[in-house]
């Protein structure tokens, strides 16, 4: 499914440059860079976030075919995408707009991944009719919710296997859709660069901080998990972004007027 969604992403992502005229190659390139270090990333972020269960097996830890951290994925892949498009003298806020749209559809696909491994990032659990058992999983819940309130409620402080959880893959999948669906019918109509960008991150921001309330994390900072802290900081910069941008793109142009004039002089 981490292929699917790289060969998704890599798909529409080479369509919107075609469209704007730059070369479809570039999209495999950045998708190249985009896969290893999106999976080093999303591997050291969540090496991280579990350092204890590190400590008491790197191996097996490093090497798990589980624990794949999106935002530490994305933050790499981004850094090491934005250092091609320097070399490419591509503009930054240009091929976000681009790409976001692939990014959502990407994520959702790759979630799909997650729910058919049951590889811990499922819910807690639930009443609802769509609870799922990941009692196949790679991690077994009984693991997973070890110590936690939720297996205080059961006899021996045990969470069965087969105890219904929230898909929370699932709800990721569908929102992954939903905003793939919103930002691909509105990549044309918006017309100020980089606010398609800004829309993705105030968009899957909310999708991941709303998540995070029925899955098992700990606490990071005033009671919300790291990844909650991280998708507020991530709504902060899109909403900011958003009404900013046409301020930064009238000063570039601006500077753009100075430093031509300037090299006409000389």
């Amino acid at each position: 499914m981490l292929g699917l969604a790289f060969i998704a992403g890599s798909y529409f992502l080479a369509r919107e440059f075609k469209r704007v005229g730059i070369p479809d190659n570039y999209a495999s390139e950045i998708t190249l860079i985009a896969i290893v270090l999106g999976v080093v990333g999303s591997k050291l972020f969540d090496l991280f976030e579990n350092w204890g269960k590190f400590l008491d097996n790197p191996v097996g830890m490093m090497f798990s075919p589980g624990g794949l951290t999106y935002y530490g994925g994305f933050l790499l892949a981004m850094g090491g995408v934005t250092l091609y498009l320097r070399k490419k003298k591509l503009g930054f806020f240009q091929v976000g707009d681009l790409i976001s749209p692939s990014l959502a559809i990407a994520y959702g696909i790759g979630r799909i991944g997650c729910h058919l491994a049951g590889d811990g990032d499922y819910g807690v659990p639930t009443s609802l009719p769509w609870g799922v058992s990941y009692a196949k999983g790679i991690v077994k819940p009984t693991e997973m919710f070890f110590g936690s309130k939720y297996a205080l409620q059961f006899p021996n402080g045990i969470l069965p296997n087969d105890t219904p959880l929230h898909p929370t893959p699932i709800y990721e999948f569908l929102a992954g859709v939903a905003i793939f669906s919103i930002l691909w019918s509105m990549r044309k109509n918006i017309k100020i660069t980089g606010r398609i960008f800004m829309l993705y991150l105030v968009l899957s921001g909310i999708s991941r901080f709303l998540v995070e309330f029925v899955r098992l994390n700990p606490s990071f900072f005033l009671g919300l998990t790291e990844a909650q802290t991280i998708s507020l900081v991530l709504i902060a910069v899109g909403i900011i972004g958003w009404f900013k941008l046409p301020d930064i793109q009238t000063l570039l142009v601006k500077q753009a007027g100075v430093t031509k004039k300037g090299h006409k002089k000389a």
